[in-house]
């Protein structure tokens, strides 16, 4: 393979949003190798559009080696993340691949930044949350810290504006019953579920807001050196109020039998949104950087839904990857590629408070 359009592998295009991300590589004019663990599945997107494919699971050592060989850059779809991401990264730094996914789970976060040293010893690049978690939350935390520098607490805050697909639903599932999280002088620290709440104005009007284990939880620490960050997600009242109760429901929630039942209930969902759902919808996310004397700086940022923007940007960062743009080591999005690459998308508009 050469040049950007053949050097980008795609892993877990048949799901549903490797398939938005296959959708816009053909609309940026890359044409990348697809692959994912089903042969029948991989080669039915592949034959129409002329493109090479490869099949591997991510057990397979050897296979999943041969799926990367002469690729500059892979874009990992296949998640949950917290079972897949180790085996896609290995096997990026024994091929000298650099690695990105879509992933949101802090785990997955803090245990690729773990991996700083090795990845910076071999050269490759290993950025997860590539999409909407964490591209414009990182960015616009960056972009925060630049504006206030003296910054010491962080809270950020989204309104997705679609429904769920099936394999985030999955994930959440897989994680039911598990605390939420914080960052309090540095360290992450567990909270209960919907642990405070928050009435933010959004731009558009005021939702009520909790906080959530989200990836920006981990990575805005790496990008801004703040030690105090929060993340809200808004949410209807009577969100809040099940988040409550599952805190005394967390022990049945956490068991295999429970966590099954739930993914097997997923599987009757639609994909995921539709064309014309995510065509309508707008994303918003909000920030707010305070220091120890009082100073007070809140952005904005509006964007296409999240799904649609997960497409754009992890393609954007894939071609900027293999472009020569590889940063090695453990990176976010903004400490790559800098506090305005949101801005470089069509659509997202950030605004100074």
């Amino acid at each position: 393979m050469s040049g950007t359009s053949r050097s980008i592998v795609l892993y877990g295009v048949t799901g549903y949003t490797g398939e938005l991300v296959l959708d816009e590589c053909l609309a940026a004019g890359v044409r990348p190798v697809l692959a994912g663990r089903n042969a029948d599945s991989v080669r039915a997107l592949a034959a129409p559009r002329g493109l090479e494919w490869r099949a591997a699971s991510l057990d397979d050592a050897r296979a999943l080696d041969a799926v990367l060989a002469g690729a500059a850059v892979v874009i990992h779809c296949a998640g949950p993340f917290a079972r897949t991401s180790r085996a896609m990264a290995d096997a990026c730094l024994r091929n000298h691949v650099h690695y990105l996914d879509i992933t949101g789970e802090i785990a997955v976060f803090e245990a690729l930044a773990a991996r700083d040293a090795e990845a910076r010893a071999a050269g490759v690049m290993l950025m997860p949350g590539a999409g909407f978690d964490v591209v414009p939350s990182d960015c616009l935390a960056a972009h925060l810290k630049r504006r206030l520098p003296t910054a010491t607490s962080l809270s950020l805050a989204f309104h997705g504006g679609t429904g769920l697909s099936r394999g985030t639903a999955t994930t959440m599932a897989e994680n039911a019953g598990g605390p939420g999280a914080v960052r309090r002088g540095g360290r992450i620290v567990t909270v209960p579920p919907a642990w405070r709440t928050r009435v933010i104005d959004f731009g558009d009007k005021t939702r009520l807001t909790a906080t959530i284990p989200w990836g920006d939880v981990s990575t805005a620490f790496y990008s801004t050196g703040i030690p105090n960050i929060e993340v809200f997600t808004a949410m209807p009242p009577s969100t809040v109020r099940f988040l409550r109760v599952s805190r005394y429901l967390a022990p049945i929630l956490r068991t295999s039998w429970m966590r099954r039942r739930l993914v097997a209930a997923i599987k009757n969902r639609p994909a995921g949104p539709s064309a014309d759902a995510r065509a309508r919808a707008v994303a918003r996310l909000w920030g707010e950087v305070r220091d120890d004397t009082g100073n007070v700086a809140v952005s904005l940022l509006q964007t296409p839904d999240g799904y649609t923007l997960t497409a754009k940007t992890a393609v954007l960062a894939a071609q900027t990857i293999a472009g020569g743009g590889a940063v090695p080591g453990f990176q976010t999005p903004s400490r790559a590629f800098g506090a305005d690459f949101i801005l470089k998308i069509p659509g997202c508009v950030r605004t100074d408070r």
